[in-house]
């Protein structure tokens, strides 16, 4: 029988409020990743941003390394990098540096950029960023894939552009594109044979659109003679839990509010959200977009999620810091040990036994007490017989 296998991990923008120190900040990415490498997590993905003032990773190659000199197992990837802020030939290159110096743990993801404030500060147009982004991965699939590129476009040129190391990781270093709503990043996934994140999975127009996301991708895999997997594809979503919902919900009070208004009047996303805390919590978790629950309510959104998508490879916390540090490792722990095994099937065996002896208790202890009767017995006749 074939156990399920759905891979866990965390999507690290980070969410940083503007009250904290910085290099505290940082160094508490660093141990939330070295936290999850110890609980067994699969993957961590690490943004990059440069402008307002919360998302405070400005190259997710740096973490990268830096994290991965801390960790055994965890694989580590970029999450994502945005292309048109790189000229795609130095972006693959130091790629391929960081598969070699992971030794194969890292990933590489890609996207157009998040925030409209980084691409005004640079002075790209926001309604040219895809297009970028599609040029950008003309030129970076083939060099991670050990070809030679020639191409020129308005914002970049490479004349027989060739990368000087292989990938270390087989056939090529494991890549992933970005999508949020629109089909541009499921497009180019099948157009180049990638992985699919997706960062909008809990919202209610990326959630209802999950399906349509894949089959977009697959359909155009097949155009380009490329294949996709859906053990490829990760959904991304909030998340923090406790033993009760009560205490999940007394937890984020630490910081869920700074992070509503950073959300929705600095980055001006399109989501509304109240203006206090109860009704901030209502609105994230009677949406479906966010969990603040316990270990059960975790379980019902990843079961939601994998029923409407018809299936993804992996799930990733997005990273918020709604809670203070200590309950943030704790709601973590409390997935891995009550809601990783779930989706794993670790404990099926381990139910079966169980189930098997208390089935058959009877016979077993039957023969149990019959054993130590005979053992009684053949003692005492060996006493007789001097």
């Amino acid at each position: 029988m074939t156990r399920p296998n759905l891979r866990f991990g965390i999507f690290l923008a980070p969410f940083h409020a503007v009250d904290e120190h910085p290099l505290a900040a940082l160094e508490r990415d660093f141990q939330l990743v070295e936290h999850l490498d110890r609980l067994g997590y699969h993957e961590a993905w690490i943004g990059e941003h440069h402008s307002g003032g919360y998302e405070i990773i400005a190259s997710p190659e740096v973490f990268i390394a830096a994290a991965a000199e801390r960790t055994r197992a965890i694989r580590l990837g970029t999450g994502v990098s945005s292309l048109p802020y790189h000229h795609p030939f130095i972006l693959a290159d130091r790629a391929l540096q960081l598969d070699y110096q992971l030794r194969g743990r890292f990933m590489f993801g890609v996207g157009p950029g998040a925030l409209a404030s980084d691409a005004f500060i640079m002075g790209i147009d926001p309604l040219r960023q895809r297009e970028m982004m599609a040029e950008a991965l003309d030129v970076i699939v083939p060099l991670v894939r050990g070809e030679s590129v020639s191409k020129q476009t308005d914002w970049f040129t490479v004349s027989d552009a060739r990368l000087q190391l292989p990938s270390y990781t087989l056939p090529h270093v494991e890549m992933a594109v970005a999508a949020m709503i629109s089909p541009a990043g499921p497009r180019l996934a099948g157009k180049h044979g990638l992985g699919l994140l997706s960062l909008g999975a809990t919202t209610d127009a990326g959630y209802m659109q999950l399906a349509e996301a894949w089959a977009i991708c697959e359909d155009e895999a097949r155009k380009h003679g490329r294949t996709v997997h859906r053990g490829n594809w990760r959904l991304v979503g909030p998340m923090h839990v406790a033993e009760t919902r009560e205490q999940a919900i007394e937890n984020v009070r630490f910081g869920l509010e700074k992070w509503c208004y950073y959300y929705t009047k600095v980055i001006a996303l399109p989501f509304p959200l109240p203006d206090t805390f109860d009704g901030q919590v209502r609105a994230l978790t009677e949406s479906g977009f966010a969990v603040i629950g316990d270990p059960d309510d975790a379980i019902a959104q990843i079961e939601r999620l994998q029923q409407q998508s018809g299936g993804a490879g992996g799930y990733l916390q997005m990273a918020n810091n709604w809670a203070d540090f200590a309950p943030t490792l704790r709601s973590y722990e409390l997935i891995a040990r009550y809601v990783m095994p779930r989706f794993q099937g670790m404990n099926a065996s381990r139910e079966a036994s169980m189930n098997w002896v208390s089935d058959n208790r009877d016979a077993i202890l039957g023969a149990g007490r019959a054993a130590r009767e005979k053992a009684t017995r053949d003692y005492q006749a060996e006493q007789a017989r001097g």
